[in-house]
């Protein structure tokens, strides 16, 4: 990429300064202030267009694969496959983004998945479409999204530097969940309307969107980072450097778990919503819709905060895994479906927290890699655990699937927040402040870690 006149990025911050590690205070920011960069306006713009697009193409490739099988399984094959790829090879994506640059590595990416979208669109509405034509887009997808993603998490602390990352990550993050509420419903009207073929076709040129504000960008005004000399051992770097950084390698850990047991929503929303409230698709649309509302309020709550910290990440995953728990024993289907608000917020509190947190505390030469592992994690661990979760959900009920995904979550949280306590130097402490208890992480030699609050 070329660099420009633009500031190179922040250091990596001490991973053991309590500051930064757990208890660091947050400045506020102005929602959507990051939206002043012009470099960024066009992305996020692109984006807007763009994710709606995917989101019909999510629906409309599992009615079509549906309608062609009649089979369920075939509809899973298809996700397993356009995940695949993340899980194998996600490491050595993030490689090749750390040597590459990254706007035009993104514009190559992105024509991929449009022609990716256009011919099958062609051969949808051609009348010629097979189940194995989808199977290999869905692959090819996949292959792409293996240096997209990274790429386009990385890409943005070229667009903002340090000091809008939080912002633009959280206003990414309320971007793509308000295409969720758009996408599908779109999708429907096309699928029902005109067909499936018209849906791929609208999401293949919506990609221009994207691939044009990339063109009208200004080098010089980019935050230019050092890229990774090509060299061997790259990847084993990558892992040492997170292996060594407890505040890298913990929330990845956690996303981990959370990932395969606690986020799979289409397992657990679907059973509830036929299983144990006897409702329609409609009850499970509504669901979605409504975790949807949350994760917008929740990316645009993070949106307002000026730093990460992972004291935040550890109470949103305890909170997310006491709300599944509370979910799962909800008698009517009015409590569940009103628990889904919060659940979408806290949820995407995790998400981009994690995602924030991740890329302000690498060191720019490596984020790529960083990046990537994160994904690989977090997308790569739903196609592992899926099938156990589904297992245990059809074995002993929703309700206890629902409850184990939850308690897994906190225990999890718990762990790692003391793993992270002590990495740091902190403690637990309480104390008492105008008759109420206070729980916070303290320095070990902290004095008054129990004395009243004056």
């Amino acid at each position: 990429m070329s660099t420009g006149s633009g500031a190179a990025s922040a250091p990596a911050p001490d991973p053991y300064d309590t500051k930064t590690a757990l208890d660091a205070p947050a400045r506020k920011n102005s929602m959507f202030s990051s939206l002043r960069i012009r470099n960024y306006r066009l992305f996020f713009l692109g984006q807007v267009v763009s994710n709606i697009g995917t989101w019909m193409q999510r629906i409309a490739q599992d009615w079509l694969v549906l309608s062609l099988t009649g089979s369920s399984a075939a509809v899973g094959i298809t996700t397993a496959l356009q995940f695949l790829p993340m899980l194998l090879f996600g490491l050595y994506g993030g490689v090749l983004v750390d040597r590459l640059r990254k706007r035009p590595t993104l514009m190559v990416t992105q024509t991929a998945m449009a022609l990716t979208s256009i011919a099958l669109a062609v051969l949808t509405l051609t009348g010629l479409v097979e189940v194995w034509h989808i199977y290999v887009a869905a692959l090819a997808l996949g292959f792409a999204t293996v240096v997209d993603n990274p790429a386009r998490q990385s890409f943005v602390s070229e667009l903002v530097g340090p000091g809008q990352l939080q912002n633009a990550v959280s206003l990414n993050s309320a971007n793509f969940q308000s295409a969720r509420l758009v996408g599908p419903a779109v999708a429907g009207l096309l699928i029902t309307g005109v067909g499936t073929g018209w849906a791929f076709l609208l999401n293949g040129l919506s990609f221009i969107a994207p691939l044009t504000g990339l063109m009208l960008m200004r080098a010089r005004e980019l935050h230019p980072v050092e890229r990774a000399p090509r060299g061997k051992g790259q990847l084993r770097e990558g892992l040492r450097y997170v292996a060594g950084r407890p505040d890298l390698l913990w929330p990845i850990v956690l996303v981990g778990f959370m990932g395969t047991f606690a986020f799979n929503f289409p397992v657990y929303l679907s059973a509830f919503a036929d299983d144990v409230f006897h409702g329609d698709a409609g009850v499970y649309s509504m669901f979605n819709t409504l975790m949807a509302v949350g994760s917008v309020s929740g990316a645009l709550l993070a949106a307002r905060r000026g730093t990460a910290r992972l004291r935040l990440l550890i109470m949103a995953a305890l909170a997310f895994g006491a709300l599944e728990i509370l979910a799962a024993a909800a008698p009517e289907l009015w409590m569940f479906a009103l628990i889904m608000v919060p659940l979408g917020l806290v949820s995407m509190t995790v998400n981009v927290t994690t995602n924030t947190s991740l890329q302000m505390s690498t060191d720019p030469s490596v984020r790529g890699r960083v990046m990537a592992l994160y994904m690989m994690v977090f997308l790569g661990g739903a196609p592992v655990g899926a099938p156990i979760v589904g297992w245990v959900t059809d074995t002993y009920g929703a309700r206890l699937g629902f409850a184990a995904g939850g308690a897994i979550a906190m225990t999890a949280a718990a762990v790692i927040g003391l793993i992270l306590a002590r990495a740091g130097g902190l403690r637990l402490a309480v104390h008492w402040h105008h008759g109420h208890p206070v729980v916070r992480f303290v320095p070990r030699d902290h004095p008054k870690a129990l004395a009243p609050a004056a």
